[in-house]
Formats: C-alpha cells, structure tokens, sequence
C-alpha cells in the first residue's frame, strides 16, 4: 500500500483541470502497466509510471513511482491513498 501526499495547490490544480478524470488516466495507466511488465524490473517501469503521472498531472515523490513499480513488478497488490496536505 502507499501513502502519497498532494499539496493543496497541487489539488486545486487537478480539479480545476477536467474534474479530476487525471486520477482515471493514471489508473488505467497504472492497471495496464501492471499486466503487461509483471516480472519486469522496477527500475524498467518506474519512467513509464513518472510519466503517465506527468500526464495525469500527479505530482508523485520518486519513492511512491519505486514503491507502485515494485509492486508491479511482483504481481503484487498496491493500494494508493491520497492525503491531501
């Protein structure tokens, strides 16, 4: 599971863009990425995560992109909360 935090401007960025249909993208992105490279090195996924949360307008702290990679990469479960701070 991870923890990751978004600052408030950061937020009202998100919502001001689209309604918030980024975090959707990033999930479809991220269910993708894990069954096509499960097994694959995180070190492998980790650019493809940072960029589809450029794209989603997420802004994630390295560790979150090695923490969702690893568990790409084992087949394993990722639960993400989101606090905004």
């Amino acid at each position: 599971m991870g923890d990751i935090a978004i600052d408030k401007a950061a937020l009202d960025r998100l919502l001001r863009h689209a309604g918030g249909c980024q975090a959707t993208t990033y999930q479809q992105a991220f269910t993708a990425l894990a069954r096509s490279h499960k097994g694959r090195p995180a070190a492998d996924i980790v650019p493809l995560l940072r960029q589809a949360a450029e794209e989603a307008l997420l802004g994630f702290r390295h560790q979150d992109f090695v923490d969702q990679a690893e568990a790409i990469s084992r087949g394993a479960p990722y639960e993400l909360r989101i606090t905004v701070t």
